[in-house]
C-alpha cells in the first residue's frame, strides 16, 4: 500500500517562504512522476509542479520563478519530493497535496494522471 505523508505547511505573510516535503513509501516505483497540487476553498484542484524520475519538471504558470520542486529517488524504499515556495502571495493559500503514480508529466500537471495522494497540508498566506 502506497503512503504519502506531507509536512511543512503553515502560515506566512506575503513575500515569505515555506518548504513542503513529502515522503512516499510502500509499493512505489522510482520511475513514477511525483507532483504537488493545491486546492483552495470553492476551487478545483490544480497542478502546481511535477517532476519525473529523470528530473524533467513542469510548473503551473502561476508559480514559475517562485516555486521549485525537487526529488530524491528511491532510498530505503522511500521517495522524497519537496516544494520550495518563495515570494508567496495570498492567492497561494490552499491545501497542498503530494501525489505519485503518474507515468508522464502533464503541462500543467493533471490530477487525473496521479493515482496516489497524501492527506494534504494547509498553506495560508496573509497580506
Amino acid at each position: 500500500q502506497v503512503q504519502l505523508v506531507e509536512s511543512g505547511g503553515g502560515s506566512v505573510q506575503a513575500g515569505g517562504s515555506l518548504r513542503l516535503s513529502c515522503v512516499a513509501s510502500g509499493y512505489t516505483y522510482s520511475t513514477y512522476c511525483m507532483g504537488w497540487f493545491r486546492q483552495a476553498p470553492g476551487k478545483e484542484r490544480e497542478g502546481v509542479a511535477a517532476i519525473d524520475s529523470d528530473g524533467t519538471i513542469n510548473y503551473a504558470d502561476s508559480v514559475k520563478g517562485r516555486f521549485t520542486i525537487s526529488r530524491d529517488n528511491e532510498r530505503n524504499n522511500e521517495i522524497t519530493v519537496s516544494l520550495q515556495m518563495n515570494i508567496l502571495k495570498p492567492d497561494d493559500t490552499a491545501a497542498y497535496y503530494c501525489a505519485t503514480g503518474a507515468n508522464w508529466l502533464g503541462s500543467p500537471p493533471k490530477s487525473a494522471d496521479f493515482r496516489y495522494w497524501g492527506q494534504g497540508t494547509q498553506v495560508t498566506v496573509s497580506s
